[in-house]
């Protein structure tokens, strides 16, 4: 979830009522004729079940997690460069498009890839966690403030918890991917970035940009969800598991909250890359003692930003970080609504099974 892409488990919603029920008040008897009534079982598809462990929601967040961002490297490969301050002759692209066959004819057709193995080990883990703590904290804290109803407190609180956790473990594999992006990379390999950073910019550099990530994290998982729970009460007013609408409600919340974070997105690149020239810039204006120090800092990123190319540098890489994240949290918004809707389906069958 941005947080590789994805917001929370739509939890400031309360579903109206629960959509997938037992098929019909009474079932088949062992004799002709006998038909014993039970009660009606409501299984609530929009939280995952009751009985589901922390490894459910681990499970399930672990292969969204990964699939979103791993379907959609080459873009996502693409943004990075595009949002260089100064990009070198070699990599000045008009469109995502173009970049991608530039980068392909020119070196290689794996180059787009790059990076992806550290991004998936990164992923996995990470989004294993947002899930598995967002749900813990919010029933848990839900119970203590609304025992029995939804609260949008704790909602939200377990929704900032989730995603300092989410980005802590995901940032170091953040640095190393952006850095493996770049045009020109010197490194040969994720393990010799790994090892040349600590030793030129120490443990540090891996956690530089975290607060920014986390700064752009709040805003843009305020309007995915929003706009997500908007486009659902349109889509599927019902709440029932409707694929194509998780899918054009995931693509659209997504495309709008990029959009509109793709200042600080701009600055946690530059942030994570040090681009060369940038960190020049700030080293003339350094003094003598501090002129081999790195940017730091969202204000210093800020600061670099607009001295190198005023406002618009800001929304460099607009277009492709809006390709990047439509599909890629539409493809997280499915699988794991897909997930869930498995997962309760499953629950209902045993309980079906138990009470023949």
């Amino acid at each position: 979830m941005e947080a590789g892409g994805l917001a929370s488990l739509r939890a400031s919603m309360e579903p109206p009522a629960a959509e997938l029920r037992w098929l019909g008040d009474r079932l088949p008897g062992p004799s002709a004729g006998f038909t014993p009534a039970v009660p009606r079982a409501e299984v609530d598809y929009e939280g995952l079940p009751q009985g589901a462990t922390s490894r459910t929601h681990m499970l399930a967040g672990a292969v969204a997690g990964v699939m979103e961002h791993c379907l959609m490297y080459p873009v996502d490969c693409v943004k990075t460069r595009m949002q260089s301050l100064q990009p070198e002759p070699g990599a000045r692209y008009r469109n995502v498009m173009d970049a991608l066959r530039q980068i392909v004819r020119t070196e290689g057709m794996w180059r787009p890839i790059r990076g992806v193995n550290v991004l998936a080990l990164g992923a996995g883990p990470a989004h294993a966690l947002y899930f598995a703590c967002y749900e813990k904290i919010k029933f848990s804290l839900g119970d203590a403030i609304h025992p029995g109803a939804n609260s949008h407190l704790a909602n939200g609180v377990a929704g900032c918890m989730a995603t300092v956790l989410h980005d802590a473990m995901m940032n170091p594999a953040e640095v190393v991917k952006q850095r493996m992006q770049m045009f020109n990379s010197p490194y040969r390999g994720v393990l010799d970035c790994v090892g040349s950073m600590l030793r030129r910019e120490g443990g540090g550099a891996f956690y530089r940009s975290y607060t920014t990530q986390l700064t752009m994290n709040v805003p843009f998982q305020a309007l995915h969800f929003m706009t997500y729970e908007y486009l659902q009460e349109l889509l599927n007013p019902h709440r029932r598991y409707n694929p194509s609408s998780h899918v054009v409600s995931g693509a659209l919340a997504g495309a709008l909250a990029a959009a509109a974070t793709t200042p600080l997105d701009v600055c946690k690149t530059l942030l994570n890359t040090q681009e060369a020239l940038a960190v020049h810039v700030i080293q003339a204006d350094a003094t003598a003692a501090a002129a081999a120090r790195h940017i730091s800092g969202l204000g210093e990123a800020c600061r670099t930003v607009y001295r190198m190319g005023g406002v618009p540098a800001f929304f460099k890489g607009v277009q492709a970080r809006v390709i990047y994240q439509m599909p890629s949290t539409a493809i997280s918004w499915s699988v794991y609504e897909f997930f869930k809707y498995v997962i309760t389906e499953r629950q209902r069958e045993r309980r079906l099974r138990a009470d023949l």
